[in-house]
């Protein structure tokens, strides 16, 4: 993965920087909802940026590390680096170290940019990603997660079993108990279905995973940077869909898209199929209101 493991803060900021360097500040950031985030400081006026959790949860952050290194292995766009993790036990707590990125106005041109080089990530090579094997192209190294959840990335032959198996049957195994008998019997029938729904891919894409509006800011070079990924290799479909699913991302985006990666024109039939996965998570996570949208996109399909 390459990023070093520390046995406790201190430990990573000296391996990284140097004995000399103190932390001098740490300002809470906020946004989001399972990690505190905060910038740290140092004597040098230089920054990093520090996620942490409760000790056990270091898997978290190590899913997130090797999931930048893969989105940034590609060279296709803005991901901020890993630089170290561990577990402090002063401190209670796990913790990753990333480069701070100071968010900075969009300028012209941001949406366009950042759609051509989302879709220049969706066509690098990815076969790395998935376990050796040709047959098997869909699916990532390991598990990681979606928000709190355990995301299953076991390799697939084809994209509509990966997505049934590893994305869907998961999920309503989760949400059954928010299911009467005729949404069961519903939920079923798509699952049988679902090979008449989702279309093979011309070619599997190296996928963020997570990719609603509050996973990507402008950094500091007026680009579209990447953050708190996913990361799997799919149907690229279903990160587009993602990003409709919290607050749309403007037309010009998704022009400046098809330009390097065409959209399907079936794509806006499969797009609130593939935001099910996330609805169902969000059900499961957060609870009854997201019920309705559930059942609206089962019962359509």
């Amino acid at each position: 993965m390459g990023i070093l493991q520390a046995g406790s803060l201190k430990e990573a900021v000296t391996a990284l920087f140097g004995e000399n360097l103190r932390i001098v500040g740490r300002r809470p950031v906020y946004g989001g909802d399972i990690n505190q985030s905060y910038r740290l400081s140092f004597s040098d006026g230089t920054s990093v940026f520090m996620k942490c959790n409760g000790m056990n949860n270091l898997s978290f952050f190590e899913a997130e590390a090797e999931g930048l290194a893969a989105l940034g292995g590609t060279g296709a766009i803005g991901v901020p680096r890993a630089l170290a993790l561990g577990t402090d036990r002063d401190g209670r707590m796990s913790f990753l170290l990333m480069e701070y990125l100071e968010a900075a106005p969009k300028t012209d041109g941001y949406w366009e940019v950042f759609g051509r080089e989302l879709a220049a990530l969706h066509r690098a090579d990815c076969r790395s990603y998935v376990p050796a094997d040709d047959n098997m192209p869909y699916g990532f190294k390991k598990d990681n997660y979606i928000g709190a959840s355990v995301q299953i990335n076991t390799p697939k032959e084809n994209w509509a079993a990966f997505f049934r198996e590893c994305r869907l049957l998961p999920q309503i195994y989760r949400a059954e108990k928010y299911f009467d008998s005729r949404m069961r019997k519903q939920c079923r029938k798509l699952l049988d279905n679902l090979d008449s729904y989702l279309p093979e891919p011309e070619f599997p894409s190296l996928l963020h995973g997570d990719l609603w509006s509050g996973n990507a800011i402008c950094g500091p070079d007026g680009k579209a940077w990447i953050l708190d990924p996913a990361v799997y290799v799919g149907h690229f479909e279903a990160e587009l869909a993602m990003t409709e699913l919290f607050g749309k991302y403007p037309a010009s985006f998704y022009e400046a898209y098809s330009e390097i990666n065409r959209i399907d024109s079936g794509y806006q039939d499969r797009r609130d199929l593939y935001n099910l996965y996330h609805l169902l998570n969000h059900l499961n996570l957060f609870g009854g209101s997201y019920y309705n949208s559930v059942q609206s996109i089962v019962n359509r399909f």
